[in-house]
């Protein structure tokens, strides 16, 4: 959701939502295990590199932010929630007494936002904290500073008591990393694997067998899978597309990603291995085809092997693997890894929205915001998404295949039919040129 760039009492909103809908249990005592536990396997999980210690890091910041805020305006008047919160888990922070209250009193009460008469600022708790813990709010002129502390009433503890969590979350990640090599060596044949593997699963939209027609049949095959590349496909899996149309082939990145996605989506082997088969054939023998491609493919779809289940990449794995090299491989995210000036020239040929909206693209690219770029794009790209019903945003930005899934139920509900292959074959001509 937070590359959606909603206005922020949205964000809580849809946040408060998702909480509700996967992290909810009847039984509190429930709901605080699996709560506790997921917390800790996904730490072990998400400990093994600084990319992944750092998107960990970032979600959980945000959900312990979400929650304490959810508390405090639950509480009475008085915050008693909160205060119960921050004497059972033994936080530092120094309380101010009443005797320093009253003699800051004039100035306390001056803060904007503050107690706003004076029986609600006798019963209003503050804090002295050093100021550079407080930068949140001194930035924003919430608090009073006075030599080198800052005093925060409880209501805005909040930023205080989510800063030292991410310190605190972030040492532990750092500890963990330590151990993590002789963890999964001793627990190889049991968790270790998982461990490994679970920053790469991926079961939200755009899982296999998510993208259908109204038929109820698969809607990405290989007769549609050229309309819908230029109808519904990110420009990660559009260059990597028109990529395999131009050269009839891919290197081994790019049949990875391009692949996994197209598993994702809902293609089929027998679909995957005949659109790449009519590609590649152009350029060598059927034979040379199934001697040295075929075998990968059904690799990739569990049937070779070890027959594991291979998940679609998703947005972080892209942008921080292998860089693509130019001209020969089509792999990777353009908006990482092109120039400021081929990403322009690209977006202009391909009339993503209207100049301002590319210079807001190219604005996050610069500022190497990747994820919120390509959520623009979707954005400029499917008019009026929010409001259109069934189109679930969920990862869009985050994932290819949930940008995928997200565009075909947005020109489905628009079309008023399903992406079927008979309602596609009709824009087969309106093909979109492409360029590296």
């Amino acid at each position: 959701m937070k590359t959606r760039n909603l206005p922020p009492e949205t964000f809580r909103t849809q946040l408060d939502a998702s909480i509700k809908a996967n992290l909810t249990s009847t039984q509190q005592k429930h709901k605080t295990k699996l709560d506790v536990a997921s917390h800790f396997i996904l730490r072990a999980a998400y400990c093994r590199t600084e990319d992944l210690r750092r998107w960990f890091l970032a979600q959980e910041c945000r959900l312990f932010r979400q929650r304490l805020e959810n508390l405090s305006r639950s509480s009475s008047t008085n915050n008693s929630g909160l205060r119960e919160f921050l004497a059972n888990n033994d936080f530092d922070l120094d309380p101010v007494s009443r005797q320093e209250k009253e003699r800051l009193s004039d100035k306390l009460q001056k803060v904007p936002g503050g107690p706003t008469s004076p029986g609600e600022f006798i019963n209003t708790q503050y804090y002295r904290v050093p100021f550079v813990q407080a930068l949140e709010l001194v930035s924003r002129r919430e608090c009073y500073v006075e030599k080198g502390q800052a005093y925060v009433p409880l209501a805005r503890i909040v930023s205080i008591v989510a800063a030292k969590f991410r310190v605190a979350l972030s040492k532990s990640l750092a500890l963990a990393a330590g151990v993590f090599g002789q963890v999964a060596h001793d627990e190889a044949s049991r968790i270790g694997p998982l461990l490994k593997s679970m920053n790469s699963q991926y079961t939200g939209p755009g899982a296999p067998n998510a993208v259908m027609g109204t038929d109820g049949e698969n809607a990405l095959t290989a007769a549609t899978v050229d309309a819908l590349a230029d109808q519904s496909m990110p420009l990660c899996m559009q260059q990597l597309h028109q990529g395999l149309k131009r050269d009839h082939k891919l290197k081994h990145q790019g049949r990875l990603q391009f692949g996994l996605f197209l598993k994702g989506a809902g293609m089929s082997l027998e679909e995957h291995t005949l659109f790449f088969q009519r590609e590649f054939t152009r350029i060598m023998t059927s034979e040379q085809f199934n001697k040295s491609y075929s075998y990968s493919i059904r690799h990739m779809h569990g049937k070779e092997g070890k027959r594991a289940s291979y998940t679609p990449y998703n947005c972080m794995k892209i942008i921080f693997g292998n860089p693509p090299q130019s001209g020969v491989e089509h792999h990777g995210c353009p908006y990482k890894h092109f120039d400021d000036q081929n990403l322009s020239a690209l977006l202009t040929k391909l009339k993503i929205g209207s100049v301002a909206d590319r210079d807001v693209i190219m604005s996050h690219k610069k500022d190497g915001n990747f994820q919120l770029a390509c959520a623009k794009h979707f954005e400029v790209s499917h008019p009026s998404a929010t409001s259109v019903d069934g189109v679930n945003l969920d990862g869009v930005g985050n994932h290819p295949n949930a940008w995928f899934s997200a565009s075909v139920s947005y020109h489905n509900a628009k079309n008023g039919g399903g992406a079927s292959s008979s309602s596609i074959e009709l824009k087969q001509g309106q093909g979109v040129a492409m360029a590296m």
